[in-house]
């Protein structure tokens, strides 16, 4: 069987009795324009293999295929749709491979093998800022992801300084990954309809991301000043255990300023500046009152 001659993904569903398990956070993509638009834009694969996460009952899956992925991994943890997909993985005639695991317990590295992949996914909305989380920490083998978010954590994604939306998301992203929000999606789009829009973003690995020593000290001083946005740095950095108007001095940033007013670069000052080189906070001496 070609993969032209496959079952479409919603015939699958239905023989399959695929319905969509809200535990599971599933909302299944069956427009064909769409799903061709979400792999026209993870495109184009060339060599790299192609991970998709949660590929249901195959909607995307068949899109990457036909967008020409080589080799595509699917992940997926739901034996039910695992099942469905048998069909489609010996119509693509070796170029996809099923993976029954949880995307979160998944070593990306492993699965990479020294080469770089495209991870593609409609992600569950339930566990999506999780499963990038992870992915963050791990960019060494990824060329690009793109993934669905609901529209919410997108934003915050892409959320520029001094907006409400800006925080410690919008920060570690934005420092590891060039983040771009290519399109939304109305609750219609999917079967059956979440009560949220969703929203397709492309992030590309940063080759001047910083060490794990730094990227720790961010998350650190993010936590201290976000945990507290509504307060002044000069309150909010005091949980670092360093003096917060010295340190705000020192990296050249007005202590009266909030969190969500500083933009990236600030924020990797303060933390070159709270960590030695083995990555401990370094001692700084509180003020005298």
């Amino acid at each position: 069987m070609e993969l032209a001659e496959a079952p479409r993904p919603q015939d699958l569903a239905r023989r399959h009795r695929l319905v969509a398990d809200k535990r599971l956070g599933q909302h299944f993509l069956f427009d064909p324009a769409i799903l061709d638009r979400i792999a026209a834009a993870a495109g184009p694969f060339g060599a790299d293999p192609v991970l998709e996460v949660g590929p249901g009952p195959g909607g995307l899956t068949r899109a990457l295929l036909e967008r020409g992925a080589a080799e595509l991994l699917a992940v997926e943890r739901d034996p039910r749709c695992l099942a469905a997909l048998t069909e489609l993985e010996v119509a693509a005639g070796g170029r996809l491979r099923l993976i029954a695991a949880d995307a979160r317990q998944l070593d990306i590295a492993g699965i990479a093998a020294g080469r770089r992949l495209v991870i593609v996914a409609n992600l569950p909305f339930n566990i999506g800022t999780e499963l990038l989380l992870g992915w963050l920490h791990a960019l060494d083998p990824v060329r690009r992801m793109v993934l669905m978010f609901q529209k919410e954590v997108a934003a915050r994604l892409v959320a520029p300084p001094g907006s409400a939306a800006y925080g410690r998301l919008s920060v570690l992203a934005g420092r590891l990954c060039r983040v771009e929000r290519l399109f939304d999606l109305p609750p219609g789009a999917f079967t059956p309809p979440p009560r949220v829009h969703a929203t397709v973003v492309r992030l590309t690995p940063r080759e001047d991301r910083p060490p794990a020593a730094l990227l720790a000290a961010i998350e650190r001083v993010t936590r201290a000043a976000f945990g507290r946005r509504r307060k002044m740095l000069r309150s909010s950095l005091r949980t670092l255990g360093v003096d917060p108007v010295t340190l705000c001095e020192a990296a050249g940033v007005d202590p009266g300023r909030r969190a969500e007013e500083l933009p990236i670069e600030a924020f990797e000052r303060l933390a070159r500046l709270v960590t030695n080189d083995g990555g401990r906070p370094a001692a700084t001496p509180r003020r005298r009152r």
